[in-house]
C-alpha cells in the first residue's frame, strides 16, 4: 500500500506549518479485494472438506493384535507341568538260552503276538537227534519194565505152587527157599527197570528242553517293537562273541503303556499317588488324555535334582506308542469328561461391544471384519468364546471405540 505526503506551499520552508502535514493512503484496487476473498473461501472449503472426509469416510486405525487360541478347561486346575516319555511297563528283549544259527524268523516290526507263540527258530538238527535217541532209550526202558514185570509174575506163581506142594510134603524146604529168592529177585528187577525208565525219560525231557531252546517264543501278549537279528546270524545268550546277536526281537505289552516324567524335587510336595493328571502328546497335539499318578520312584536323580514319576493312562489309544514325548499336567482335582474338549479362547481385551453384541475384529489383510461371538467363562488369562472364528485367527487387541466393520487398520510395531 503506497502513501504520499502533501506539503502546502509557503513563501519559505521555515514557515511550514507542521500541523498541516497528512499521510494519504492510496485507494485499494477492487480486483485485489476480490482475490483475497476468493483465497479465504477456498481455504475454508478445503478445511471443511478435510474434516468432513475424516468424519464420513473410513480411515486407518493403528492397532495391536493378538490371536485366537485353543485351550482346555482343565488348565485352570493345573498345579505344575512336567515332561517325559511314554514307556511300556512290560517290555522284553527276547532271546534264546541256546547258541545256534537263526534259520527262521516269523515276525516283523509291529506284529501282534500271543504268549507262547513261536517267534523264531534256531538250527536244531543236533539237539533233535539227541532227543530222538533219548526217546528210543525210553522205549527200551519201557520194554525192560514189561519184561521184569512178567518175570516177577512168573516167579510169584512158581513160589505159590512150591508152597502148596511143600504143605503136602511133596517139596523140600530148600526148593521153597529157592523159589522165594527168585521171586524177590524178579520183584527187584521190576524196581530196577522202572528206575531205568525214569532215568531214560529224564534224559529225554532234557533233550526235549534243548530242542525247545531252539524255538524262541513270546513271553507274553504284546507287539514286536524291533528286530535285532536276521536269518543266518549266530544267536547266543552271551553276545560278547564277534558278530553274535543276543536278543532276536524286542517286544512290549502295549496295554501297560505309561508316562515316565521327571518332576523337580522342589515340587515333590505337590504330587501324590492317585493324583489326577492330563497327558498331552506332541504327536497328537489336538487331544488330551486322562491319567493318574500310579507310583513315585523313591529316589532322587542327583545330576538333575528330579524324581521319576509314573503316570498311568486311564484312556489308552492305539495311536499312543512307546518313546513318544509327553507333557504331564498335574491337577488339583479330577476333571469331568466335558472338560477334556478344547475350546476357543481369546484375550478378554480383544472382545468389544457393538450395538449390544459382543464382537471381535478379525484381520483381513489391511482391514478388519467384525465377527459376533458368544463370551463364555474365564479360563485363566483368556476367556472362552464361540463364533465364526478359528484358532490362530489374528484379532485386534483393545479395539478403539470408533473401530467398525470394514475399517482400514495399520498394525503397530511391537515395542
Amino acid at each position: 500500500m503506497s502513501a504520499t505526503t502533501s506539503i502546502p506551499k509557503r513563501e519559505s520552508a521555515s514557515e511550514v506549518d507542521i500541523s498541516q502535514l497528512r499521510i494519504r493512503h492510496a485507494p485499494q484496487a477492487p480486483q485485489q479485494k476480490k482475490s483475497n476473498r476468493k483465497i479465504w473461501i477456498i481455504a475454508t472449503t478445503i478445511v471443511i472438506g478435510a474434516i468432513a472426509s475424516w468424519l464420513i469416510y473410513p480411515h486407518a486405525f493403528t492397532v495391536q493384535t493378538t490371536a485366537v487360541t485353543m485351550v482346555y478347561p482343565s488348565q485352570q486346575y493345573v498345579l505344575l507341568n512336567a515332561t517325559g516319555y511314554v514307556v511300556p511297563q512290560l517290555k522284553a528283549a527276547v532271546a534264546s538260552k541256546a547258541t545256534g544259527r537263526l534259520e527262521w524268523l516269523g515276525v516283523v516290526e509291529g506284529a501282534h503276538v500271543k504268549k507262547g507263540q513261536v517267534l523264531a527258530r534256531l538250527e536244531s538238527n543236533d539237539v533233535q537227534a539227541i532227543y530222538e535217541n533219548a526217546m528210543a532209550n525210553v522205549n527200551v526202558a519201557r520194554a525192560g519194565v514189561e519184561t521184569a514185570y512178567a518175570e516177577m509174575k512168573n516167579a510169584e506163581k512158581t513160589l505159590q505152587r512150591m508152597n502148596e506142594m511143600h504143605s503136602k510134603g511133596f517139596m523140600s524146604q530148600a526148593a521153597v527157599d529157592d523159589a522165594v529168592a527168585r521171586a524177590r529177585k524178579a520183584n527187584a528187577g521190576v524196581t530196577s527197570a522202572r528206575a531205568a525208565l525214569e532215568a531214560a525219560e529224564a534224559t529225554a525231557n532234557n533233550a526235549e528242553v534243548s530242542v525247545d531252546y531252539t524255538e524262541i517264543r513270546a513271553p507274553f501278549d504284546g507287539v514286536i517293537l524291533s528286530k535285532a537279528a536276521n536269518i543266518g546270524d549266530i544267536v547266543t545268550p552271551m553276545s560278547s562273541a564277534a558278530d553274535a546277536k543276543g536278543a532276536v526281537v524286542t517286544m512290549a505289552d502295549m496295554s501297560t503303556l505309561e508316562v515316565e516324567a521327571d518332576v523337580s524335587e522342589s515340587n515333590l510336595a505337590q504330587i501324590k499317588v492317585d493324583q489326577p493328571c492330563v497327558i498331552t502328546l506332541d504327536s497328537i497335539a489336538n487331544q488330551q488324555f486322562r491319567g493318574v499318578v500310579s507310583r513315585i520312584v523313591p529316589t532322587i536323580d542327583r545330576s538333575k535334582a528330579t524324581v521319576a514319576t509314573k503316570v498311568r493312562f486311564i484312556d489308552l489309544d492305539s495311536r499312543i506308542l512307546p518313546d513318544m514325548s509327553a507333557k504331564v499336567s498335574f491337577l488339583s482335582q479330577t476333571i469331568a469328561a466335558n472338560q477334556q474338549r478344547p475350546l476357543l479362547a481369546v484375550n478378554p481385551q480383544a472382545v468389544a461391544e457393538r450395538n449390544g453384541k459382543h464382537v471381535v475384529f478379525v484381520l483381513q489383510k489391511d482391514k478388519v471384519a467384525a465377527v459376533e461371538v458368544a463370551v463364555g467363562h474365564s479360563l485363566g488369562d483368556v476367556v472362552g468364546i464361540k463364533g465364526a472364528v478359528k484358532a490362530g485367527d489374528p484379532v485386534v487387541l483393545n479395539p478403539p471405540g470408533r473401530l467398525d466393520d470394514g475399517n482400514a487398520i495399520i498394525i503397530a510395531k511391537p515395542l
